[in-house]
């Protein structure tokens, strides 16, 4: 029997269903959404139906019916990108009977992507952020290590070896590919993604040169945007935008980009286990996305961007809520350093505290209000 993993969303899940009419699960394709569903809804008599199921779709072919017939229960949709038309008759149906934890929505979409969701179940519908498997969500015996080279989807984190981690991360490339970005109603040539995709990962944690990026795919710079919006919108990538901050130099204003999970990351770029991940010149900026997406897993509800000035001093994460701001940058190194202009940054912008996120034994205070700590340590912090 395998062993089941709690989430920390189950907690923000039972506050939601005690409140909001319909939650909303958002994420990357098998990223857990299903399996943390089904155990925590596992004895309460719900229905739960999966939209890739002809079966059970063919049960929703007269959707007022049906919820007719189960109104006193839980329904749960898993796959909602599948059949968005259902919105119109969530929203009818919430409006005659309001009552909290009615409806549980999954999807493998964001909900601009899913269009329909955000037009008619505003006001209705609470969202939730399922990522895959974070540092704190992990036993002991999945180390840090394989978190990073091997990513957060469970099939490929918990793989019985290196070998069968790599053959199901490149085996959820090609699904995406060839199936996933269809459904959702693109026509583009799984080819041409996948180059795209692929080139990504050789510029991760760079910012992105449009008109550069389209010469190489030979597409036009609104095409390419397109493409990724896709990509961003069904998780796989991350825009990470320049901050907004009221100091006298000038600043980037191009996104840095990210590929969201350091094992799909991996897979593009053959990079087979952790020592090759140690000799690949990807290295350091792997780290930095792999710290990127803990930080802001750690604090949501912050607004995260970078800081970078002409004349390239740079803070790689900025995570900003209301009057407060924190820095952060990301060292693969024992004994970190800090550049210059990280420091001169810290006195333009006086953040509330900085971090430094490095594989070190046990945090130490670097500087006055500059801590050094391991990701796993971090991720623990109260903040």
């Amino acid at each position: 029997m395998e062993r089941y993993y709690d989430r920390k969303l189950e907690s923000d899940l039972k506050k939601a269903l005690s409140r909001a009419p319909a939650i909303a699960i958002l994420g990357p394709r098998q990223c857990g959404k299903s399996t943390l569903v089904k155990q925590f809804l596992k004895h309460t008599g719900s229905i739960y139906l999966d939209l890739q199921n002809r079966a059970d779709r063919n049960k929703l072919t007269e959707p007022e019916l049906f919820i007719e017939q189960h109104r006193d229960k839980l329904i749960c949709l898993d796959e909602i990108q599948l059949l968005p038309e259902l919105f119109s008759d969530l929203r009818s149906e919430i409006d005659r009977d309001r009552r909290a934890g009615r409806f549980l929505i999954l999807g493998s979409a964001s909900r601009d992507l899913i269009r329909q969701s955000s037009e008619t179940l505003a006001g209705r519908i609470t969202y939730l952020s399922l990522s895959p498997f974070q540092l704190d969500e992990i036993g002991e015996e999945n180390r840090w290590q394989n978190l990073w080279a091997r990513g957060g989807f469970p099939d490929s984190l918990l793989a019985l070896d290196d070998e069968s981690s790599q053959a199901w991360r490149n085996d959820f490339i090609q699904t995406f590919l060839e199936r996933d970005i269809p459904q959702l109603g693109f026509n583009i040539p799984a080819a041409v993604m996948g180059r795209l995709w692929r080139l990504l990962a050789h510029y991760h944690g760079q910012t992105i040169n449009y008109s550069k990026l389209a010469g190489l795919m030979d597409l036009s710079i609104p095409t390419l945007k397109k493409y990724l919006m896709l990509l961003e919108q069904t998780f796989m990538i991350r825009l990470l935008h320049p901050t907004e901050v009221n100091i006298k130099k000038r600043l980037a204003r191009t996104p840095k980009l990210y590929l969201r999970d350091s094992g799909i990351l991996h897979a593009l770029l053959d990079i087979d286990d952790f020592d090759h991940l140690l000799a690949h010149p990807s290295m350091g900026s792997s780290w930095e996305g792999f710290c990127v997406e803990h930080v802001i897993a750690k604090l949501p509800g912050w607004h995260p961007s970078f800081l970078r000035t002409s004349n390239g001093a740079e803070v790689d994460l900025v995570m900003q809520k209301g009057a407060r701001t924190l820095f952060f940058e990301f060292k693969i190194s024992k004994a970190p350093k800090l550049q210059r202009g990280f420091s001169e940054l810290v006195n333009d912008v006086q953040p509330e505290h900085s971090f430094v996120l490095a594989p070190v034994e046990e945090h130490y205070l670097l500087k006055k209000q500059t801590t050094v700590i391991h990701p796993a340590e971090f991720m623990t912090e109260a903040l």
